[in-house]
């Protein structure tokens, strides 16, 4: 009998919404002094390109264990009621980088880090916190019981120009989304994530799709295609809520 599967579109779209919905995680290191594994709670948010993204302090062991030696695991996957090894989870192998105060890829980590996890804002300008980019290597996938996948760097990273371009823009567009569209932004939680009740607002674009919050929640929302350039996403946003409207007018009529 044949354990892994075959890698398909279904398997790498799980993959994803683990990945962009997660908000903590279990990190893996190497214990300096002795080489055992060492694991560890971590808030988690992703890059805009999907790479997950950790605010560790320095004074931490799982910290010290990443400075002597970059290679580190993640896990994701949060259980619900019952058997917790009914629930899909993703294991992604990683080498950490840390990202430096003031550049350009650390600003926009610490942005959309805290718009993933707000309640960070106390303590990540603190000295001995950094940001870290997880750099994913391959991962494998449990989606449930008899659904084992192994995924390459490629099934969960998008390497595209539109990153930076994005990126750019992306605060203003959330910024008024959250502040002037919010009944639109019910609509993705409803009819395209089928998320009940909630204040929901957006924290992170990129170019596969969308990530709403409402407290601890998290939702994934996807594109119906990528964006191939940052002035795409407001029509398709535009679309999404026009769609979404129609589908909920016709299901309160039938």
């Amino acid at each position: 009998m044949e354990v892994i599967r075959p890698t398909d579109a279904e398997a790498i779209r799980l993959a994803k919404t683990l990945l962009r919905g997660a908000r903590f995680g279990a990190v893996a290191v190497l214990e300096p002094q002795t080489g055992v594994p060492l694991a560890s709670r971590v808030g988690v948010a992703t890059d805009i390109d999907g790479t997950p993204l950790i605010l560790i302090s320095g004074l931490s062991a799982h910290t010290q264990a990443i400075a002597a030696d970059p290679r580190c695991s993640l896990l994701v996957g949060e259980p619900g009621k019952g058997d917790a090894l009914a629930y899909p989870r993703l294991t992604l192998v990683c080498r950490a980088k840390r990202l430096e105060r003031g550049t350009t890829d650390s600003d926009r980590a610490k942005r959309r880090y805290l718009n993933r996890n707000p309640k960070a804002k106390l303590y990540a300008d603190l000295g001995d916190f950094a940001f870290f980019r997880l750099e994913i290597e391959r991962a494998s996938l449990n989606g449930g019981f008899g659904k084992a996948f192994l995924l390459t760097r490629s099934d969960l990273i998008v390497d595209a120009a539109i990153n930076d371009e994005l990126a750019a823009s992306e605060q203003s567009a959330l910024d008024h989304m959250n502040e002037e569209h919010l009944d639109a932004i019910s609509v993705y939680a409803s009819h395209f994530a089928k998320a009940s009740g909630g204040n929901w607002t957006l924290s992170g674009f990129d170019a596969d799709g969308m990530d709403l919050v409402a407290g601890d929640e998290t939702r994934r929302v996807f594109f119906p295609n990528p964006l191939k350039s940052a002035q795409d996403l407001r029509p398709i946003l535009v679309e999404m809520a026009k769609a979404g409207r129609v589908s909920q007018d016709r299901i309160g009529k039938s």
